[in-house]
């Protein structure tokens, strides 16, 4: 399994417009964070989590030429504002992109990219996509891969984060349940949120982000996610446990 961390930035990025702090003006490329998403290949299937606003470019950067399904973590427009951009996915091989997400997710994609799902006088250029309504806790299959979902809370709002195989994945959490922490237990790689130092109503921040890995206990955590007021890249990666690592657009692992 290979991780492709396509953004790891905060809603707005990093940098963030009209904002001189030293993180918003550093040379370091490892500072510089488009929108929160990652691309997993799996044994020649392509799965996508998230598609922000970033999309195409991050898809150009990264040379990805296929995704076999795209899943949704909550429908916040920087993880789903990209959609337009899957059309390429879709003409090369006219394809229809099957969507997981909760029900809620989905009506709301339904709603504000309606023309997708014209029935009448539909646009010619409209890409063809499946809904596939997931729920807590569920196991679902993507070309002979199995994903399973599980519930995180984000600030008030019940979303998803995703398990494959041996591999977490949680962005834009505060609370998890202790049945979260009993399936996740000592996963090989773990990805969650961390946007800065001080608390935050809607978003782990330094202390939390590392409460949970404590729990989790995972062979190796990523932090993402991550908003400018959490520090410089090579600053804050001194700070962290040897196991516990800032992750940054274009990092690649392999588990």
């Amino acid at each position: 399994m290979i991780i492709h961390f396509l953004g790891t930035g905060t809603s707005q990025g990093v940098p963030i417009i009209g904002v001189d702090d030293p993180v918003c003006q550093s040379d370091d490329p490892r500072d510089n964070r488009l929108r929160t998403s990652v691309w997993v290949e799996w044994d020649g299937v392509d799965i996508v989590i998230d598609c922000g606003p970033d999309f195409r470019y991050q898809m150009l950067r990264a040379k990805n030429r296929n995704i076999d399904a795209i899943v949704f973590t909550h429908e916040h427009s920087d993880h789903t504002a990209g959609l337009d951009d899957i059309r390429p996915y879709c003409f090369a091989e006219g394809k229809i992109m099957p969507f997981f997400a909760q029900q809620r997710v989905l009506d709301s994609i339904i709603k504000r990219f309606d023309y997708f799902f014209c029935t009448v006088d539909r646009y010619p250029g409209a890409p063809n996509v499946l809904l596939n309504p997931i729920e807590d806790f569920q196991k679902f299959d993507v070309k002979g891969k199995e994903i399973q979902s599980f519930p995180v809370t984000h600030g008030k709002l019940p979303i998803l984060g995703y398990k494959f195989d041996n591999f977490a994945y949680i962005t834009d959490s505060t609370f998890l349940k202790d049945e979260v922490y009993e399936l996740l237990n000592g996963v090989e790689v773990l990805v969650i949120n961390c946007l800065r130092k001080e608390p935050h109503p809607s978003h782990n921040h330094l202390e939390l982000a590392l409460e949970h890995i404590k729990k989790i206990a995972p062979k190796k955590a990523y932090l993402t996610h991550i908003g400018f007021q959490l520090g410089l890249h090579e600053e804050v990666q001194k700070e962290l446990p040897e196991h516990v690592f800032l992750a940054y657009d274009g990092l690649i692992l392999e588990i």
